[in-house]
């Protein structure tokens, strides 16, 4: 990554319990040479983009916005024989995780599963622009949600919470489909598909949407696997933004676990941003 001189830039973390918003002021002091090659550093900025950027808003009305259109019209002009039904991933698809995402990169760390389960349990993510309007309008037009989640099952009772908090429609523990054993979804869509006709599928990563793009490790297998089911997206699949971590971004390492400082490593082998 290459270094972004930038003119007195301060970031301080707003915490309440540790989680917070950036704020971004005009004076302060200015990255160091280390923190700017950190991959810590690069996700605290993908992190304030989605937190500060009217881009990023605009982007979530507009999956949102089109997820309405396409419902609209399959509600006036077809007429499945069982109930609809819309699927929804949650993290980054209509729970905003960047306070979380922010925390760890200004400790220099990235994603472990103790404080991703610490923040979970707070039950404290907001919603993503757009979201829960569309959601409500759905249910209200007899459509029922299904919240399909790589959350685990230690994280069912707080996740019901964070829903329960903002009202979201069907949020019951036989909505709520965690992980348990396999990653893939395929399987708890399938069962959702037995009683009903899945309308829409809405995500942040393509596993979200169909096994289509199940095992498809390398950057160029998933690029292949979009291109070759271009039709669904728009019109079946509507995608969510996230810069912040995904396969996108596990494809780059061959689906390795790394640190932070090996990730920043890869990059600068592969040569990626430049």
């Amino acid at each position: 990554m290459k270094r972004i001189k930038r003119s007195a830039i301060f970031l301080s973390l707003l915490l309440g319990a540790g989680y917070g918003c950036i704020t971004i002021k005009n004076d302060g002091v200015q990255a160091t040479g280390s923190t700017a090659h950190s991959i810590s550093d690069a996700k605290l900025f993908t992190a304030v983009w989605m937190q500060k950027s009217a881009e990023y808003k605009a982007l979530s009305l507009q999956a949102y916005q089109l997820a309405d259109l396409r419902l609209q019209e399959i509600l006036t002009t077809q007429k499945p024989a069982r109930p609809l039904a819309i699927v929804t991933d949650i993290d980054e698809t209509f729970l905003d995780n960047s306070p979380y995402a922010i925390h760890q990169a200004l400790q220099g760390k990235d994603f472990d599963p103790a404080s991703w389960n610490e923040w979970v349990s707070k039950a404290s993510a907001d919603t993503i622009p757009g979201a829960w309007h569309f959601f409500y309008q759905a249910a209200s037009q007899g459509v029922t949600i299904f919240y399909v989640t790589n959350r685990d099952q230690a994280a069912r009772a707080a996740t019901l919470k964070n829903l329960q908090k903002f009202n979201f429609p069907n949020a019951d523990a036989a909505h709520l489909l965690t992980m348990s054993g396999s990653s893939s979804k395929q399987a708890r869509r399938d069962s959702i598909a037995q009683n009903y006709t899945i309308a829409l599928l809405l995500g942040d990563n393509l596993t979200d949407f169909s096994a289509l793009f199940d095992n498809h490790p390398s950057e160029a297998a998933r690029a292949a696997a979009v291109l070759n089911n271009k039709e669904l997206f728009g019109k079946r699949f509507i995608v969510l933004p996230n810069p912040n971590y995904g396969d996108w971004e596990n494809a780059i390492y061959q689906y390795k676990h790394l640190s932070p400082e090996q990730k920043a490593a890869a990059f600068q082998k592969d040569g990626a941003g430049y």
